[in-house]
């Protein structure tokens, strides 16, 4: 006969299959980071605004998920935006969260950027940001859903103003693909980034890894216009050992819900 633990189990696994969300385990301390009810604790940094100003609500709270909208806008007119979290994450640790793309976006809307976005990793501070700046130096760990006529792969690397390496080569390429196929948009996923002490990072949509790159470093040749002021600051120091952690408004509506942190030692 099965024991009472194994027949529980089991009973558990039944009830679970297709409805539950993978919980925290015993003794795993996360953080929220976002309450579900306000945007306390995060700051937008919109194109052509500044630090602050939330343009026409684009970020929102509904339903507890935090919503890029753009049912306020004219039209999109590339204004590229982030929504900040308060404080910069360093040191190895765990980001969870889970988002939907929603498919109505604004008519000008670039092909590129239809169910198009991301979270902004190993950040800058956005109070450095110009007003004109379309986006923080940063690592994106990009989302992609299914677009017209594009074949789409999800969970991929984009650098804007940084370098990584991959497979023991220092990798200068803006965007590098995984090999995992976008989803359908409207299904709600969960997306993972891990960092661990020695700057591996790997990405996971639905507990499957999807890409792996390490060293995350800023970009010495400047391909990013704001990446130079920064390498300067810092005295030519180009590792990064953490940033700033933003969601990213690339011109589609998404949806970002249950966000959470887990610091690991």
């Amino acid at each position: 006969m099965q024991s009472w633990a194994k027949r529980i189990a089991v009973a558990t696994i039944a009830l679970c299959a297709g409805a539950c969300t993978a919980m925290p385990q015993s003794g795993e301390n996360w953080e929220l980071l976002f309450d579900g009810k306000t945007l306390d604790g995060w700051t937008p940094k919109i194109r052509g605004f500044p630090l602050g100003e939330n343009y026409r609500d684009t970020f929102r709270v509904r339903d507890g998920a935090i919503v890029v909208s753009y049912d306020k806008y004219d039209q999109f007119a590339e204004r590229f935006g982030h929504l900040f979290y308060k404080e910069p994450i360093f040191g190895p640790y765990r980001l969870r969260m889970e988002y939907r793309f929603l498919n109505d976006h604004p008519a000008d809307t670039p092909a590129w950027a239809i169910a198009n976005s991301g979270v902004m990793i190993f950040g800058e501070d956005p109070k450095g940001m110009a007003v004109g700046d379309s986006f923080p130096v940063s690592v994106e760990a990009q989302l992609l859903g299914p677009a017209p006529g594009q074949a789409r792969f999800n969970g991929n690397m984009c650098s804007p103003g940084t370098n990584v390496v991959m497979d023991g080569k220092l990798e200068a390429t803006h965007c590098i693909n995984s090999k995992t196929p976008s989803g359908p948009n409207e299904v709600w996923a969960v997306f993972e980034v891990e960092v661990t002490p020695d700057g591996t990072v790997t990405q996971k949509v639905n507990g499957a890894p999807t890409i792996v790159y390490s060293d995350v470093q800023l970009d010495p040749e400047g391909r990013m216009a704001n990446s130079k002021p920064l390498v300067a600051a810092v005295g030519g120091k180009l590792k990064l050992e953490g940033g700033t952690i933003s969601l990213q408004s690339e011109g589609n509506p998404i949806e970002f819900r249950k966000i959470e942190l887990l610091r690991l030692k």
